[in-house]
Order: C-alpha cells, then sequence, then structure tokens
C-alpha cells in the first residue's frame, strides 16, 4: 500500500514538472481524453433515458439534461478552451461570447443539480402527492427554466461587466483579432468571486446540502423505524431512495470538489493581489473542472441499479439486432 502511495506521488510530482516546465502536450493530451471520455459517456446517458421506458420519469429529465450540458462542455468548451491555450486569436467580442457560453453551461449544471435535489427533496417529503405534483410536463418546464436562468446571469459581462479592452492594451481596438483570448482577458475577477462564486455558486451548494442532509435523516429514521417488523414496500422504497439519494449526492460533491479550486484561487488573487498562483495550480484547476463532466456517467452506470439495468438492457437488445441483421443477410444472399 505504502509503495503504490510513494509511486502515485511520485508520478504526481512528475505531471506537475513537466507542466511547469511548459510541456504543453501533456495538457493537451489529458483534455483530449477528457473530451472522449465526455462526449462519449454524456451522449450514452441521452441515449438510454431517451430510449428506455423506465427512464422516463421526472427525476431523470433532470439527468438527461444535465448530460446534455456535459455534452456541450465536451463537444464545444473544452475544444475552444484547447485552441485558445494554443494561443489561438480571436475578437475581443468574440472571446467575452465563448467566456459567457463556458459560464452559462457551468451554471446550468449547478442549476440542474438544484432541481436534482429538490425533487429528491420533495420525494420524501410527500411521498403521497409527489406523483402527482412533480409530474413529466411541470419537469421539462423547470428545465427549461434552469436553461433561461443560466444564460441571462452567465450572458452579464456582456452588457458592460468586463473588461474595457484599452486596460489590457491601449493600441488594441474593440475589434480587433489579434487578442490571445483567455478567460481573464475580458472578465473581471470581480466577476468571477463576487458575483459567479460567492452568489451564484455557493448559496445553490449550501441549499443543495442541506437538502441532501435532509433527505438523509429522514430515509434513516424511517429505515430505523421498520427495524424488526416484516419488510414491506414502504421500507424497500425509502431504501431504494437512499440509495438513489446517496449517487446523487455523489454527483454533487465532485461538482464542488472539482471546481472549488479554481475559485478559491480565483478569490485569493482577488483579495490579495501579491500573492503569485502558480500556473501549473491554474491549470490543474482548469483540468479538474473539465474532467467532472465527464465522471458522471460513470456514477450513473456503477451507482444508479435502475440506469445500470437499462444500459444492460439496450446493448443487449442491440447485439441481438445485429445478429438477426447478419442472419438476414446471409439467408438472403
Amino acid at each position: 500500500m505504502l509503495k503504490r502511495s510513494l509511486c502515485l506521488f511520485c508520478k504526481v510530482l512528475l505531471w506537475c514538472f513537466l507542466m511547469a516546465a511548459g510541456s504543453m502536450w501533456i495538457f493537451i493530451l489529458l483534455e483530449v481524453f477528457i473530451v472522449v471520455a465526455c462526449c462519449l459517456g454524456n451522449a450514452l446517458v441521452i441515449w438510454v433515458v431517451w430510449r428506455s421506458g423506465a427512464l422516463r420519469q421526472p427525476s431523470f429529465c433532470f439527468i438527461a439534461s444535465l448530460a446534455v450540458a456535459d455534452f456541450l462542455v465536451g463537444s464545444v468548451a473544452i475544444p475552444v478552451a484547447v485552441l485558445w491555450d494554443a494561443r489561438a486569436k480571436t475578437s475581443f467580442h468574440g472571446c467575452l461570447f465563448m467566456c459567457c457560453v463556458f459560464i452559462m453551461l457551468q451554471l446550468t449544471s449547478g442549476a440542474l443539480l438544484l432541481a436534482i435535489a429538490v425533487d429528491r427533496f420533495l420525494r420524501v417529503r410527500i411521498p403521497l402527492t409527489y406523483k402527482a405534483t412533480i409530474t413529466k410536463t411541470r419537469s421539462w418546464m423547470v428545465v427549461v427554466l434552469c436553461w433561461l436562468v443560466a444564460a441571462l446571469l452567465s450572458f452579464v459581462p456582456m452588457f458592460g461587466w468586463h473588461h474595457n479592452h484599452t486596460t489590457w492594451n491601449n493600441t488594441t481596438q474593440t475589434n480587433s483579432s489579434n487578442i490571445k483570448c483567455s478567460y481573464l482577458t475580458v472578465n473581471t475577477r470581480s466577476y468571477v468571486v463576487n458575483f459567479i462564486f460567492f452568489s451564484c455558486y455557493l448559496p445553490p451548494l449550501a441549499i443543495m446540502c442541506g437538502l441532501y442532509l435532509y433527505v438523509f435523516l429522514i430515509t434513516r429514521r424511517q429505515l430505523r423505524a421498520n427495524i424488526g417488523e416484516t419488510v414491506n414496500k414502504s421500507s424497500t422504497d425509502y431504501l431504494k431512495e437512499r440509495r438513489l439519494a446517496a449517487s446523487l449526492a455523489l454527483v454533487l460533491v465532485l461538482f464542488a470538489v472539482s471546481w472549488l479550486p479554481v475559485f478559491v484561487m480565483h478569490t485569493i488573487k482577488y483579495y490579495n493581489p501579491k500573492i503569485t498562483v502558480p500556473p501549473v495550480a491554474i491549470r490543474i484547476g482548469v483540468v479538474l473542472s473539465h474532467a467532472n463532466s465527464a465522471v458522471n456517467p460513470i456514477i450513473y452506470a456503477f451507482r444508479i441499479p435502475k440506469f445500470k439495468k437499462a444500459c444492460i438492457k439496450l446493448w443487449v437488445r442491440l447485439y441481438h439486432c445485429r445478429e438477426d441483421q447478419q442472419e438476414s443477410d446471409q439467408n438472403s444472399m
């Protein structure tokens, strides 16, 4: 165990050294791997939810929409970020627009995670009227609302809360195509810290933690109340809800852990500009935030039994369809 820990520590040190030394290809390879995993995994989630009748429930509407946001991160946000890191040039407002799109995808993920937490809370708070209250139509209305609110909040910089182009290059015009785009080239650190982190990230995170804590306490109390009694449908339902809530809470924890380092570094730099944050730390934080969009499908597949069964069932059906097609081709020949 100690030998494995030392090997892992040495690998991390070596990776950090190479990153600090300017080995950009390692960073690009990591991002390419994340893009492939993110697109394939989330496309699988969307496909399974769409094709499986067992998953066409209000709860999985939020999961499918979250997979759409993560898929867009892998197919749009990360490739553009890699181009920026390779010093690709763009216009000032083009850079600002893409930064707003990145923020929108992040805020959408946070809003959908909040919707999932509220859904789990209502499932144990009003179990008798849950199905009548949380319908499929209302769930999709909440999904649309999450995307709209995220879009409104993320495009605030387009209306003036951004760097003036003269603050970083007095000779550059706003419509110049010679900008080496980066996130802080166009966005102010006050917007990132005060608006995104303190206003749009921490309050929903605290609410979600409180909701999941309530769910765990209620399910725990109900399961303890049924100890010694014959296993009935009620105790089984509470056990399933607890397991599903634990899996979705893990998604929340990974979301918080993936984004907190980046925000903490920006906060430290904002309140104490004299502190120097190493570029390798920024890069690790960026890769960690991108990797968050690729791990959610893994959690769904291994932690949610209903989703796992649906995946296996669809793959088996697809395999048998291919075998039948091959047999029919041979017979026709």
